[in-house]
């Protein structure tokens, strides 16, 4: 508390003035572009890597960057993230969902070693929130890792994309650049977005094309940028060489 309070007094001497300004100038109209989920990892600062400001992004943090399944629920309802799915994209008409999963993910950590079966066990479960969340939530994730592993980490997966017929093709970290638990923090970035496709109440907007889905991955120890590349089909770092090419296929999928 020393440090936030000291932080907050170097605030109030340094960048309040210049955010209520901002805070003013989006007051009665804010245009937000992106719905973006990330971790709640402290080391995850999405306005700042990203470049955004006041006004820019709706963020929605949790445990995992992981979007529940409508299957979860009776009528999509009772869980944070499909009511910010409906307060973004409806209520507010914003048109892109982004979905930022990062290295060294501890949740995802965490969800790699749930492949023990004691240590997923119902009573290690009832004792920690966070093995329980990662079990009713993100198996399907580990699912699909475990397809990969299968083939020796080498041939694609496929998701789900916009719509049940829509699927696009996704090769893990084929440099072999990542250890095992990042390949699957990749695969889980990716599971969300089949997972926002699951919410009735975005239906239209996506089959309409009205709504678009991305991926982003952060490599913390790094600062490196991916973007997923359904051209590509593999996330691609963001960097001189590929910022082009990126902006190409966004506007040719998404625009």
């Amino acid at each position: 508390m020393d440090k936030l309070l000291k932080g907050i007094m170097k605030y109030r001497c340094s960048v309040r003035e210049q955010m209520v300004k901002q805070f003013l100038q989006v007051k009665d109209n804010p245009t937000p572009k992106a719905v973006f989920f990330t971790c709640i990892d402290s080391r995850m600062i999405p306005s700042r890597f990203t470049q955004t400001n006041v006004g820019d992004m709706f963020i929605v943090r949790n445990a995992g960057n992981i979007i529940p399944h409508s299957q979860h629920f009776f009528d999509e309802l009772t869980t944070n993230e499909p009511a910010a799915l409906e307060l973004g994209c409806v209520v507010n008409d914003i048109r892109h969902i982004i979905v930022c999963g990062h290295s060294d993910c501890k949740a995802i950590n965490l969800l790699y070693r749930l492949q023990d079966s004691e240590f997923a066990s119902q009573d290690n479960r009832r004792i920690s929130p966070l093995r329980a969340w990662l079990c009713t939530h993100a198996l399907s994730s580990l699912e699909k890792f475990q397809q990969l592993e299968v083939t020796d980490y080498s041939k694609p997966l496929i998701f789900q994309a916009e719509t049940p017929l829509r699927k696009f093709v996704a090769y893990i970290d084929p440099d072999n650049k990542f250890n095992l638990e990042d390949k699957l923090s990749q695969i889980n970035t990716l599971q969300q977005l089949q997972n926002i496709a699951s919410y009735g109440f975005l239906k239209k907007r996506l089959e309409k094309h009205e709504l678009h889905i991305h991926a982003l991955w952060f490599d913390i120890y790094s600062g490196d940028i991916y973007y997923f590349s359904r051209a590509a089909k593999r996330f691609v770092l963001i960097e001189e060489d590929s910022f082009e090419n990126l902006l190409k296929e966004i506007k040719k999928y998404y625009s």
